[in-house]
């Protein structure tokens, strides 16, 4: 992925980016999130919801180690870890799923519901 790719994406308004991941993700079954040092999930709190982040590309996901994330690393996924351990992480913890944050700015807030619904309509395009 080249620089000028990066700052394209992360010029688009959270709707875009959110369309723009669910296409990547369905193309390469492959997506990222933060782990911290005891590599546990990291979430973000916005008002009383906690926020579990996602994003298409590696490279996306290390723009956000800032604010208190530096020391985080970077967790690679794949729609089997999604099933069998993200889901039911974010059911658990009762978090929304923040799709494609960029720094400390928040991304595109949906609840795993739409996500999973949206996430299953674009694979089957791919089917």
């Amino acid at each position: 992925m080249n620089q000028k790719e990066i700052e394209s994406v992360i010029a688009l308004e959270p709707t875009e980016r959110y369309k723009y991941f669910i296409k990547q993700v369905a193309d390469s079954e492959i997506f990222y999130t933060l782990i911290d040092t005891n590599g546990d999930y990291v979430v973000s709190k916005i008002d009383d919801e906690e926020l579990f982040p996602l994003w298409s590309a590696q490279e996306y996901a290390e723009l956000c180690k800032v604010n208190g994330w530096e020391n985080c690393e970077v967790k690679k996924l794949d729609l089997d870890d999604l099933e069998d351990e993200i889901i039911d992480f974010i059911a658990d913890h009762g978090c929304l799923i923040n799709v494609f944050p960029i720094f400390d700015k928040t991304g595109f807030v949906v609840d795993l519901t739409e996500f999973s619904k949206d996430l299953s309509d674009e694979l089957k395009n791919y089917g």
